[in-house]
């Protein structure tokens, strides 16, 4: 444990342990006004488990380490073969895979899916902002894919799924 030298007066103190959907008057408020009243008790409670979870102390710490430590692109082995690979922080992977199964990927496969899709991405991109980068391009391939509908059939499943 560090020794404690001076107070500091000028910081503002970490915000976390809040709940970032709620704590958003006008998302939420949108919210009620464009989800169907049927639809919007399940979908209030989805958005606040994942505000509850954006801020949280640990989401925050995933946005940190995911930002300390960018991903790395490989281009060779270490005896110089070709391999370009990307080697990302566990902390991407984190953020990603909560974002995934909260449907940040998917607004197709329930009712008022864009307004969901749309408000957990909003909240969940607090706790780090750029991994809203694939998220957003995985979400948008769908539509591309369904101009061909082969390639959707195979891979419109897989880019949707919230696992």
């Amino acid at each position: 444990m560090a020794a404690t030298t001076h107070t500091v007066t000028n910081q503002v103190p970490p915000l976390v342990g809040y709940d970032v959907f709620a704590a958003d008057r006008t998302l939420s408020e949108a919210v009620e006004r464009h989800v169907a009243p049927g639809v919007l008790p399940v979908a209030l409670e989805e958005l606040g488990e994942l505000g509850r979870a954006a801020g949280s102390a640990q989401a925050q710490e995933w946005g940190a380490r995911a930002n300390a430590y960018p991903p790395v692109l490989r281009t060779h082995d270490r005896y110089g073969h070709r391999i370009d690979e990307v080697e990302f922080h566990p902390s991407w992977h984190r953020l990603l895979s909560h974002a995934v199964s909260a449907g940040l990927t998917d607004a197709w496969g329930r009712p008022a899916g864009h307004v969901r899709r749309a408000a957990g991405f909003l909240v969940w991109t607090q706790a780090e902002a750029g991994h809203g980068c694939p998220l957003s391009m995985t979400h948008a391939a769908v539509p591309a894919l369904r101009t061909d509908p082969a390639l959707a059939a195979e891979w419109e499943p897989l880019l949707t799924s919230h696992t």
